[in-house]
This record gives structure tokens, sequence and C-alpha cells, in this order.
């Protein structure tokens, strides 16, 4: 943690004002603050915005520095998981690399919370979380990083996968993962008992995957509800994806977004244009904690996406036809204080007492900053200047 006074800003794009940060934390925020021996940065009269947030990633499959990855892989989910176990051999990825430069591309951008799904399954074992965390431990002030032990491969279907789920918990892993207990696994009872075990037996949270849409995923939600209210987990279970919410049963979905309220479940997003996914304005009504993500890109499950959250709340905004102003606002707290709170970061913030990560952004407006996306002029962690002109000063391997 640092201390910085940066000048001449306009927080949230309102009126100029210098934002002063010690120990990294936001100390004050107001007209011609001046302090002796720190660090100056002049904003020149450009937006400052918290600092972003990605809450829903998987820093372990990205194939940036590779050639071109030609996609000729099958529509079902099984397909991708299966071809992407086998170029992760045929690359001898390094999954220490490959989130390495994942990572440092999104500071570049401005983000300075992640959270990333890593994979575990029997046939690379604990490799891919060895590699993140020594990723995590390196960009320590850089960026934080959240990291989910998550069975890509499945549970019960690949047997071991639980053991090997414990023990990654047991190295440092943050939170356990699941997914689709009823389309991949076929077992929904044994996949969701697992996981609740092994988040009970070491005190931590969850994040399930859920790609099953309509009735299937209304289902799975409620066997999480039903789980989340018997161990008395409220506010320790998130749902990414979650693309049930999306389903036109408006009374269906209606009552899946009251018991995430009650119980506490954060849904995480990553908006994708393909499929139907949970209304902002609902879950925002509700008062459910609500995160979004860029999933994961270049990789092979797809071309797209570069790790830019100020782009991704924009393409939450198109997602959920937001045109007014204040509503881009909306999008752009899902990526930035909403999606840290959605972390249990409750003071990721532009405010007095608010963790001092900024980001510097480009635009008359905040809508403007979040239409055009232009580079980042600076991106600051805990009061660290760590990217400017959208590169990170850490050189990507």
């Amino acid at each position: 943690m640092s201390d910085l006074l940066i000048k001449n800003t306009r927080p949230m794009g309102g009126a100029t004002a210098d934002i002063l940060i010690r120990n990294g934390r936001i100390a004050d925020i107001g007209q011609d603050l001046a302090a002796t021996d720190l660090t100056v940065e002049d904003a020149g009269g450009r937006i400052t915005i918290p600092g972003l947030v990605d809450a829903h990633t998987h820093l372990d499959k990205s194939l940036l520095g590779y050639p071109w990855y030609v996609n000729e892989v099958g529509p079902r989910l099984i397909d991708k998981i299966d071809n992407e176990r086998k170029v992760k051999r045929d690359y001898g990825l390094d999954a220490h690399i490959q989130s390495m430069r994942q990572a440092l591309q999104s500071v570049g951008y401005g983000t300075t919370l992640i959270r990333t799904h890593v994979d575990i399954d029997t046939d690379q074992g604990l490799i891919a979380l060895e590699g993140v965390m020594e990723t995590r431990r390196q960009l320590d002030g850089i960026v934080e990083i959240e990291i989910v032990a998550f069975p890509q491969s499945g549970l019960m279907r690949r047997p071991g996968t639980a053991e090997l789920l414990d023990a990654g918990m047991a190295m440092g892993a943050d939170l356990v993962g699941g997914l689709d207990p009823c389309g991949m696994d076929r077992d929904p009872k044994a996949h969701l008992d697992t996981i609740f075990a092994i988040a009970e037996k070491h005190g931590k949270g969850i994040d399930i995957h859920l790609h099953e849409s309509g009735e299937l995923g209304a289902f799975s939600m409620e066997l999480i509800f039903e789980r989340t209210r018997a161990l008395g987990m409220q506010g320790k279970v998130a749902v990414s994806h979650a693309f049930c919410l999306g389903h036109p049963d408006w009374n269906m979905t209606q009552a899946l977004i009251d018991t995430c309220a009650e119980l506490d479940v954060p849904i995480l997003t990553t908006a994708p244009p393909s499929r139907e996914v949970p209304s902002l304005r609902r879950l925002r009504t509700a008062g459910v904690r609500f995160g979004a993500g860029v999933d994961g890109f270049r990789d092979t499950w797809g071309p797209y996406g570069n790790g830019d959250m100020l782009e991704r709340s924009m393409l939450l905004g198109m997602k959920n036809n937001l045109r007014r102003d204040d509503e881009l606002l909306w999008a752009l707290d899902v990526c930035t204080t909403g999606g840290a709170k959605s972390m249990d970061r409750e003071a990721h913030s532009l405010e007095i007492g608010g963790r001092g990560d900024v980001v510097i952004v480009e635009g008359e407006t905040v809508g403007e900053a979040i239409v055009t996306h232009q580079p980042r002029k600076l991106v600051v962690t805990a009061g660290n200047v760590v990217a400017r002109d959208g590169k990170s000063l850490k050189e990507r391997p």
C-alpha cells in the first residue's frame, strides 16, 4: 500500500476535486488538497472511477501469446470441455505464464480485483492451481486475485475430483466451485452435497457455474437454496451465469430472484449476447448483489474478449437495454463497487475510507467513458500506480 495525491480530477464525472490516498485508503476528497512527502499525479481534468472488478474469469485458460487458435469444436458443453483438456496437454500450457499474461492485460484496462475459476481435474491434478497461486503471489500489490477451485470436467462423473478439490482448498483456494449439477454430473444431490461439504469443512464460500436454462436451471437453483438455508450459508454462496433467471416465465424467475435476495445469493454474469441473462433492473430492484466478469477469452472456448471490464459494462448495458446516462451508471456499478460487494469487499468505492483503487478514464461524462472505453490514463491499486496509458507497468511474460 502507498500514499498518493491525485490532482485535478472529476470523481465519477462530477466537480473537479483532488483525491488523497494514504496507507492504501482514500483519506480525503476535496478542493486544493496538499500533502508533503508523497507522489502527486495530475489527472488533467479527467474522470476518476473506482477500480474495475472482474468477478468471473478463467486465468488458467487463456491462449494469449500463442498463435491464433482455429476453433473447430462441437456445439455441446462437453465438447468444449473435452477439447480444452486435450489442447492443454498438446500445448503444454503453463497456467502461471498464461494467468500472468491475462491478469496484467486486465490491469492495463483498470481491473484491480479478480475472481478466477481454476480447473482442477483428474488429468492435471492441482498443477493449474499451483500456477495461478504463484501468479497471485507475484502480483500482490498490483491486482488482488481470488481463486475458486473449479471442477470444470465434472465432479461425480470423474471419481477422484472431489478429493482434489479438497486438497486444493487446503492449499489456499478461496472458494469451492461447482458446475451444472444436473446437466454435467446428472446427479445433482451428490454434486451439491459434495461441494457444500467441502466448503463447510474448510469454512469457505461457494461459486457455482449454472449454465442450465429454464426449468432445469430453476430446479438446480432451488436445490442450491435448500442447502444454503439448511447449512446457514446465507451470503456465502454465489451463482455464476444463472441463465435460468433470463427465462421468459416472469413468475418463475421472480420467485428465484426473491429467494436470492432472501438468502443473499450473489449473481455473477458475463452478459453474453448469445444467451438470455439475468435482468440487471430486476436484480437491482430486489436488492440482489450483482457482479460481472469477462469469462474466458482468447481460449479454446471462443475468440472474443480482451479483459476490459469498462467495455464489459457497455455490453451489460446493451444486453439490458440501458440507454439513459443514469442507467449506464448502474452497469458501471456492477463492474466496480457492486461487483466488489458481490465478492464481500465492502469499501471498494470513491469515498473517504474506501480502498485506494482508482482508474482515470477519458470522456466528458461517465457514460461517454463507458461507451468509448478509450485507453485508461492511469490505474491505481491501493495507492500504487500500476498502469499508464492502457499498459501495465509490469511487463507480461
